[in-house]
């Protein structure tokens, strides 16, 4: 039974850290100016319609996403 506890506890953690560190991210991304403005990024502009797709940033984020997991998992 404890060790069923002890893997919520474990999860709990985690989640917190993981939501912490993406409302940071949140926080950050209006001050980092190239983040949405890539020159892969997608924007359209009509009169009463804008779509935007960050292809490039999300690419981007990806790969970086990527390799400090991988970075972390190999030790």
């Amino acid at each position: 039974m404890s060790d069923g506890i002890q893997y919520i506890g474990k999860f709990l953690i985690i989640a917190g850290i993981t939501a912490v560190a993406i409302g940071g991210l949140f926080l950050l991304a209006g001050k980092i100016p190239w983040i949405g403005r890539l020159p892969g990024d997608i924007i359209i502009q009509k009169k009463n319609f804008t779509f935007y797709f960050p292809l490039a940033t999300g690419i981007l984020l990806s790969l970086l996403l990527t390799f400090i997991l991988w970075i972390l998992r190999r030790k």
